[in-house]
């Protein structure tokens, strides 16, 4: 009677138990690399535009405050994005033949808004306020990335839970004062440090790494010493904030 089973069936048996044992594993660590990289997130990125807009160009080099145009950020949960009036009331004295711009003139002319790409979007069921990150001196590139040099915009940080809970858990940590101007409030602080970049001052090592978009915090203790005392003096209740609540509602 001939053999039922081929002298490989041992190998490909081993070969097939270890595939049911480690598959689900490597299958895992491929989702969550997938997950985490810029093909899911879009993080660094960049997005076209109908109309080529340069934050570099408008914020630093000709030093237009955010609030210009995002005037919502500081008042309301959502910053708006600025209308085409906005755009018009520097582009009907300047530039006002340039063919990139046709885009603004035609919704102006025709009360048409431009539909602009979103660059930061955050899921139906998480709820951001912007206002209360500025009032406690969030600075706008600890989520944004480096905004001001930035030619095209692209988003700066994942906006994933794991990333957000890493401020909300120890937001000593991230809770800056500029030493050089302790009567700002926090929301001063904020505008300050983009007018010192503007204006070419010293920014200490910290300042630099706020600006430059990849922030993660401070571990220096006298930086969390002092962080401790703004979250007494603003009155922040950590444990409340790693609440779920906090952002799903």
């Amino acid at each position: 009677m001939g053999q039922l089973f081929s002298p490989s069936i041992n190998s490909k048996t081993k070969v097939a138990l270890w595939g049911i044992a480690v598959g689900p594993w490597v299958a895992i660590y491929v989702i969550a690399a997938i997950t985490r990289s810029s093909f899911d997130t879009q993080v660094d990125v960049p997005k076209n535009q109908p109309v080529p807009f340069s934050h570099r160009h408008h914020a630093w080099e000709l030093g237009i405050d955010c609030r210009y145009c995002h005037w919502g950020v500081e008042k309301s949960a959502f910053s708006n994005i600025p209308p085409t009036e906005v755009c018009m009331t520097c582009h009907s004295q300047i530039w006002t033949n340039s063919p990139l711009l046709e885009p603004i003139r035609e919704s102006y002319e025709t009360g048409t808004p431009i539909v602009w790409t979103g660059v930061n979007k955050l899921p139906s069921f998480v709820y951001f306020n912007h206002s209360i990150h500025i009032a406690r001196g969030i600075n706008c590139d600890i989520c944004h990335g480096p905004v001001q040099k930035m030619h095209i915009t692209w988003k700066g940080n994942s906006f994933q839970m794991q990333w957000c809970l890493q401020c909300h858990r120890a937001p000593q940590r991230y809770l800056y004062t500029d030493p050089a101007y302790p009567n700002l409030s926090p929301r001063q602080q904020v505008f300050n440090l983009f007018a010192k970049f503007q204006n070419g001052e010293a920014l200490s090592d910290r300042e630099g790494a706020i600006l430059g978009g990849d922030y993660s915090g401070s571990d220096d203790p006298k930086d969390v010493a002092n962080g401790l005392k703004l979250v007494s003096r603003y009155g922040i209740k950590v444990q409340q904030l790693a609440d779920c609540s906090i952002c799903h509602r």
